[in-house]
């Protein structure tokens, strides 16, 4: 069942664990399957979804720019300052999105003005996101593993918030931002094994 979802979701690599979910000893995403989702409780047009996207965009945005900030390593600030940079084209998509489903021209000013929560893009704070992972931040293959670990949360919180739409309007925008996080998620996966060569 979770093999024949991940492969209409596009994901060709899946490994079909004998013995079902109890015999899976790997990883799994953190916190319960609602979390995030109260963000987009109410939502009941696309603008509103498309607002939340936005805003979750941001947060994530910040939280990398911040990150830039924190390292003292050249080649792990300049990821930081690249990550930002994005996801402030993830924000573009999602205003030429808004534009083309209603007709009407929107600022990033207006949607700044939107902004729901300060939270990032898999539904969590900062603060949460940095107690659950807490890596070293300097290298770069840890990194992408932490953006890879919130790109992936945020697939699934757009998939899971999809399903919930109150429209068919919304449930087409979510699951097309849904589709950019997936494109995102296999680039970062690209880089991660650029990145372990040059590191073995």
């Amino acid at each position: 069942m979770a093999a024949q979802l991940l492969s209409g979701q596009g994901f060709t690599n899946i490994v079909n664990v004998a013995g079902g979910f109890n015999a899976w000893t790997g990883g799994t995403a953190f916190l319960g399957e609602e979390k995030g989702l109260a963000l987009f409780d109410g939502v009941t047009s696309v603008e509103n979804a498309l607002a939340v996207a936005y805003s979750l965009e941001e947060g994530l945005k910040n939280f990398y720019e911040d990150m830039a900030a924190k390292v003292t390593v050249d080649a792990a600030r300049q990821l930081f300052h690249q990550l930002s940079q994005i996801e402030m084209k993830h924000q573009d998509r999602i205003i030429a999105q808004y534009t083309e489903l209603t007709g009407r021209p929107v600022t990033r000013e207006t949607f700044e003005a939107r902004q729901v929560s300060e939270v990032l893009e898999g539904g969590l704070t900062t603060e949460e996101y940095a107690n659950l992972l807490m890596p070293s931040y300097d290298t770069v293959s840890e990194i992408i593993e932490l953006a890879m670990s919130i790109e992936a949360q945020a697939l699934d919180l757009y998939l899971r918030a999809s399903e919930k739409a109150q429209n068919e309007a919304g449930k087409k925008a979510l699951i097309q931002i849904a589709n950019e996080e997936k494109t995102h998620l296999a680039r970062l996966g690209q880089l991660m094994e650029e990145t372990l060569e040059e590191e073995a």
